[in-house]
């Protein structure tokens, strides 16, 4: 590969990983909460309720319609049936490719935060990737 296409697909990689860094992290947390379903707990605290929702849903928690007079409250949903297999190695795997993505993804910004020639854009696409999800959140 010649060294300016080499040079322009770092440079590529670098703006992309700066501009999703923010969406990366909001989704390895909340994904780590939803696999050991900390988010469903009681006393859960509300915050992990909206992450987990914009995870699953794309949308802010909205609360429940109301019922119309004379309707019964529905009876709780049954729990699914137990898996077949232990599911905890596998949940432990997944929190720690959590915990790895989201230490892969700050180190990222960090070195390209350090990049003394590209860090005026870099801030700007860091704090456009943080904005723009949130904006389209509420539109």
């Amino acid at each position: 590969m010649k060294p300016a296409t080499n040079r322009r697909l770092r440079q590529i990689h670098h703006y992309l990983g700066v501009f999703f860094a923010p969406a990366i992290l909001l989704f390895s947390v909340s994904g780590a909460l939803q696999t050991f379903r900390l988010n469903e707990a009681r006393g859960a605290p509300a915050w992990m309720e909206w992450i987990a929702s914009v995870h699953k849903d794309q949308e802010t928690p909205q609360p429940p319609p109301p019922r119309p007079p004379g309707e019964r409250p529905r009876a709780p949903h049954a729990e699914p049936a137990a898996p077949k297999h232990d599911p905890f190695a596998l949940k432990v795997f997944v929190g720690i490719m959590s915990i790895a993505w989201i230490a892969s993804t700050l180190l990222g910004v960090a070195i390209a935060l350090s990049i003394r020639s590209m860090r005026r854009i870099s801030l700007v696409l860091l704090v456009l990737g943080t904005l723009m999800p949130l904006a389209l959140l509420l539109v």
